[in-house]
């Protein structure tokens, strides 16, 4: 994915709340250096105590007993079913008390069959699409946090990334954030609605 900085995620919330507005330079180039992956520390906002959006900074991946490599992923499926089941897991504590927001330029899914020669070995490797909410310079991806770490949610893909992946991040349309943040959160997870604008990375 490609998270703002940090500074940027600041001016943005700091704009929201003075002006009603969060304004975002738009990009049409993307610099591989601004790309975050598992591991990589990026911006979040989570709700503080006193009932306001604040921007921290927060490791992306889960680190789970038992597992060598960080969990990137919350699928929304198995967080609500733990709920449902009165389970304490890991995924069920987290969305009940840890649902936060990340803000992104895009984010990429590897296309399931589609390869391309990579520019490093020249090896086939998954060819990457970059998701983008047209129009807009920056979006929010729904994400969790637990003990300053990050999971990003997903949920069953939109028309629009089923073509390249089986998943994708839940994506907040235009003033979802606060049903995200809000106690109905559950009905976020039918993606079917939102449109992205589709490119390949190369």
């Amino acid at each position: 994915m490609v998270p703002l900085t940090y500074d940027e995620a600041v001016a943005a919330l700091d704009a929201r709340e003075h002006t009603g507005r969060a304004r975002i330079t738009r990009r049409d180039e993307f610099d591989p250096v601004y790309d975050a992956y598992p591991g990589s520390e990026v911006p979040a906002y989570v709700m503080g105590g006193s009932g306001r959006l604040s921007t921290v900074k927060l490791t992306w991946g889960f680190a789970l007993e038992g597992r060598r490599a960080a969990v990137p992923n919350t699928r929304i499926e198995t967080a609500l079913a733990q709920i449902r089941q009165g389970r304490r897991g890991m995924w069920s504590q987290a969305i009940e008390l840890g649902r936060c927001l990340v803000p992104v330029r895009a984010f990429y899914e590897g296309h399931a069959t589609e390869t391309v020669a990579s520019e490093r070995t020249g090896r086939p490797v998954r060819r990457q699409y970059r998701f983008r909410l047209p129009g807009a310079g920056a979006f929010l991806l729904a994400g969790v946090h637990h003990e300053g770490q990050l999971s990003i949610v997903t949920t069953a893909p939109n028309a629009d990334v089923a073509l390249v992946h089986d998943r994708i991040p839940l994506v907040l349309g235009p003033g979802e954030f606060g049903v995200w943040l809000g106690p109905d959160f559950a009905r976020l997870a039918d993606r079917s609605g939102i449109q992205l604008a589709t490119e390949p990375e190369r």
